[in-house]
């Protein structure tokens, strides 16, 4: 159990610093990117991102995410680093023969939706991108497998950084989105030959490719792969409606509020990835632990993420003005209703790993097309008429069917656990900081004052209803203990 935390632990904290760092720069970025094209601009340059992100995971068609599970339980076998490296051989081959059907269909479906020629052409140099992501891809996943993310956390500090630098520079020189998009692209080049040089330099290798084994491989991987694409088609779809249906200004008001989302889900991301080969592997070790794993790990998820909801929501007209120009005040009300998915995208991607690793993929492929497809549906209905907000509505109303339908697959594991200590009192500290939040907001306070006393406020109530205390202290200690010896491959 404390070899697993040290794990997680050192995944956790090399993904956390190299992510914080990543989005810090990429959240003043995005900011200075919003302020400088304007809600037109901004809302067409939103709507290139978006089209390509709906079609992204049928690049990958969860091969990445079978190649990190089958590598993480392989390692330990006698004959596993064969059969990874020719598993590692398979996928890289196949991620890009389908990169380069997906970059066709990209194009096509922006031509056949009548998009612009500029947006046509903005999208078709996007895709290049595709091509190095599968490369890039399948040496991450091999990474993960063997649980050394933190080769990861550097190199993608270096795409970030790498893109800011460009993207200023084409921001400055006025050449508009293309400029960013050719910065995005030089970002994945270099991260794709760090992760690359980091694979070779564990030992691990890409064995012979075989084509025969190519169906096999798919249809163990396409639920992964369909969990993927409707999850980023319910994600993105309502930006290509509100761009071929509203137009571009909404598509930015909107995109100027959801990112400010996707910022902050940056930790549940980096937490769950981080525990997914290792809550893998524990499956196998130790499974009677696992129900102690998900109660912390659930606890920690929720305590982090509630406070952004709520605290999103009582100062929205005052944090769209603070970061955007005022001419974005049509954002605030799609920034208080979809607020509120924060915490249920952390809890509902941790619950679909707990499912994954349990090897019911198809259940969790079949729970989110049941949302995913609600989502579509409502979506198709309710943004023609009602914009942004519908769109904002449908987002959060999403999420609670997946969070649902998760709870009603693993309600045996979740019935073990303490709700108390794990949802109920960190939503009691999160309501007492929102009234706090209130109180200083309509008394005037400024708002990165407001903001520092919530979260002392947040901190002093965390440790007086016991939600931190004594466990987490001795948690912290022993991470800081030696860990044993690892294997070979970890230790490279």
């Amino acid at each position: 159990m404390q070899q697993f935390s040290r794990i997680v632990a050192r995944n956790s904290a090399f993904g956390m610093g190299a992510q914080l760092a990543i989005k810090v720069l990429s959240f003043c970025f995005s900011v200075l990117i919003v302020r400088n094209l304007g809600a037109e601009t901004y809302g067409q340059y939103a709507a290139v991102l978006a089209f390509g992100a709906v079609f992204v995971f049928l690049a990958d068609l969860g091969l990445s995410p079978y190649l990190v599970r089958e590598v993480a339980r392989l390692r330990d076998a006698p004959d596993g680093a064969a059969r990874a490296a020719a598993l590692f051989g398979d996928v890289q081959a196949l991620r890009f023969c389908l990169s380069l059907l997906t970059a066709v269909l990209l194009v096509g479906s922006a031509w056949a939706t009548g998009r612009p020629a500029v947006m046509i052409g903005a999208i078709a140099l996007g895709a290049v991108g595709l091509v190095v992501y599968s490369v890039q891809g399948a040496c991450e996943a091999m990474l993960a497998g063997y649980e050394r993310l933190d080769r990861v956390a550097g190199a993608k500090v270096l795409q970030q950084v790498t893109f800011v630098a460009l993207g200023t520079a084409a921001l400055l020189l006025s050449v508009g989105y293309y400029g960013l998009i050719i910065a995005n692209i030089t970002g994945v080049v270099l991260l794709a030959a760090v992760c690359w040089r980091a694979v070779r330099a564990l030992g691990l290798r890409a064995g012979a490719v075989s084509p025969g084994r190519w169906p096999a491989l798919l249809r163990a991987a396409i639920p992964f792969g369909i969990i993927g694409f409707t999850l980023g088609l319910s994600y993105k779809f309502d930006s290509v409606l509100l761009n071929i249906f509203r137009g571009d200004a909404e598509t930015g008001y909107y995109n100027a509020a959801y990112n400010l989302v996707f910022s902050s889900v940056m930790v549940s991301n980096v937490i769950n990835t981080a525990l997914y080969p290792s809550l893998t592997r524990q499956r196998v070790s130790n499974p009677g632990s696992l129900t102690a794993i998900y109660e912390r790990s659930l606890r920690y998820l929720l305590l982090l993420s509630l406070p952004i909801a709520v605290g999103g929501w009582a100062l929205a007209d005052e944090i769209i003005p603070f970061l955007f120009k005022p001419q974005y005040a049509p954002a605030i009300p799609a920034l208080q209703i979809v607020i509120w998915v924060v915490p249920l995208m952390f809890v509902s991607e941790f619950l679909g790993y707990v499912v994954l690793i349990a090897d019911r993929e198809r259940t969790v492929a079949r729970s989110v097309l049941v949302s995913t497809g609600l989502n579509v549906g409502a979506n198709l209905l309710l943004v023609p008429v009602f914009g942004f907000v519908g769109a904002a509505v449908m987002t959060v109303v999403t999420e609670t069917v997946l969070v649902g339908q998760y709870v009603w697959i693993l309600r045996t594991q979740l019935g073990a656990m303490r709700w108390g200590p794990t949802l109920g009192r960190p939503l009691l500290a999160a309501a007492g900081m929102g009234a706090l939040a209130l109180v200083l907001h309509y008394a005037r306070a400024p708002l990165l004052a407001n903001i520092a006393v919530c979260v002392l406020a947040y901190a002093g109530l965390l440790l007086a209803l016991g939600v931190v205390g004594r466990d987490e202290l001795r948690f912290v200690r022993g991470l800081r203990r030696p860990a044993p010896a690892p294997d070979a491959a970890g230790s490279s």
